[in-house]
């Protein structure tokens, strides 16, 4: 297998603008796409169109024509010829998918789900509030929280069956309270014509599942299509297209993030072994498009991890996939010393960083921007994409500089409850007014005024 991972050294190159680079790669503005699916976007459109134009003219469609604009690009796309009635996956084909799945693998689902409910409960925000009397004045101020009503979410079915991201999607909305839960899922092998998906919908209660992916899936739960109603929020990871148009319908409806390819930066030091770090990179790497880097201090692991990589890359089912994200989004930094590890990863703001070092806390006190973090030589990063608790929905392509990981708090709403009695509005009164006075807001002034006249 041929295999080169670009290397960066700190001492000689201009590290701060190659990692810019990087980063401007794996985030939206940088198409990263796979070759699949610049092949399918020639074959639709006949031209060359950006993901961003590709999306536009998808989701305009599917609000301007409906379902049948989704079910048009359901057949372009992704070659099944489905129908209104057939768009929805029946319970008849849930109930039996949930009786032909193995009794191994949904005894792991109930583990998993147990973990990840035990620390989204841990974790949602309740009811709080303040109150304040003197003098008969009273002041009552509550912060209420309350569910979602409806939320969709999106799981990816092209290249691999994805059931824990159903787990770490379907399991923080219900721990908030959602109380309706429609997932999309392409209609391929991977997806809605999966019997581990389907079985796992069923297992967590799910009951809406659409044979639908891309950026038409989104378009549809943004709108609302016949056979399927407009939702509240949209969470769940995909590819660019699936990003590109959550970004687009963000306004209509709320989503979680703009979640793209799949990266990790592991920090390491003399202490890590060769083998777990390559191991890491290449796990992310596999989703491809996947990024994996490497900011060390240490010279020796550079070489070392390069050999790991061509080893195991050689080895693995998908390690021609996962060398072709190495070649075009990885690279192995070797940086001047840990304090300069720390700014280049803060720079690149990944999605997991995984912290491989003697004092994995030191260090995750030099650090502010990451999704997930990773401590210590025994915590590979798949421990959070499948079982620890947390959601593996997380911020990409440097967005964990401002935003977070979903969990059971983004499914709620949270209002502010104000309320006063007449003699608390006379003390605060005069506060009013001088804002009201200042800003030139009369009305604001005369509603407080009006209330208090003898």
């Amino acid at each position: 297998m041929s295999f080169s991972i670009p290397c960066i050294d700190c001492r000689t190159d201009d590290a701060l603008a190659l990692v810019d680079e990087l980063r401007r790669r794996l985030s939206p503005r940088g198409a990263v796409v796979s070759e699949a699916g610049r092949q399918r976007t020639m074959a639709l459109f006949g031209a060359p169109l950006t993901p961003q134009e590709v999306v536009e003219r998808i989701c305009r469609d599917v609000r301007e024509r409906g379902v049948d604009a989704v079910l048009e690009y359901s057949r372009l796309l992704d070659g099944k010829d489905l129908s209104v009635d057939t768009l929805r996956v029946s319970e008849a084909e849930l109930e039996d998918a949930h009786r032909r799945a193995a009794p191994e693998f949904l005894a792991t689902l109930r583990a998993i789900r147990r973990n990840i409910d035990e620390f989204q409960r841990a974790i949602l925000t309740r009811d709080a509030g303040v109150r304040r009397e003197q003098d008969g004045a009273i002041v009552e101020l509550r912060q209420r929280c309350l569910p979602l009503r409806r939320v969709g979410v999106c799981v990816p079915g092209g290249a691999a069956a994805y059931p824990s991201t159903l787990l770490m999607t379907i399991v923080p909305a219900q721990a908030a309270g959602v109380s309706e839960i429609a997932v999309v899922v392409p209609p391929t092998d991977f997806g809605a014509y999966n019997v581990d998906v389907l079985a796992t919908c069923r297992e967590l209660g799910v009951r809406e599942v659409y044979r639908v992916g891309g950026a038409q899936a989104v378009a549809a739960m943004a709108y609302g299509v016949e056979g399927l109603p407009q939702v509240d929020k949209i969470v769940g990871p995909g590819n660019l297209f699936v990003a590109l148009a959550k970004r687009f319908v963000y306004g209509e409806v709320d989503i979680d993030s703009i979640a793209g390819p799949s990266e990790v930066v592991v920090l390491a030091d003399a202490s890590a072994d060769p083998r777990y770090v390559a191991s890491d990179l290449i796990s992310q790497a596999e989703h491809s498009p996947g990024s994996g880097v490497l900011i060390t201090w240490h010279a020796p692991l550079i070489d070392g991890v390069q050999a790991e990589l061509s080893r195991q890359l050689a080895q693995l089912e998908r390690g021609e996939l996962a060398a072709r994200s190495l070649t075009d989004y990885g690279a192995l930094v070797l940086a001047r010393d840990a304090d300069e590890a720390a700014r280049l990863t803060d720079l690149l703001a990944p999605e997991h960083l995984h912290i491989s070092t003697d004092d994995p806390e030191g260090m995750l006190a030099r650090i502010q921007n990451a999704g997930a973090v990773f401590l210590g030589h025994y915590t590979p990063v798949a421990l959070g994409d499948y079982v620890a608790g947390p959601s593996h929905v997380l911020p990409t392509g440097g967005t964990a500089r401002f935003a977070n990981g979903l969990c059971a708090n983004d499914f709620l709403k949270r209002s502010s409850i104000i309320s006063y009695n007449r003699e608390a509005l006379a003390r605060e009164a005069d506060l009013v007014r001088a804002m009201a006075d200042k800003e030139g807001l009369t009305a604001h002034r005369a509603s407080v005024d009006i209330r208090l006249e003898s």
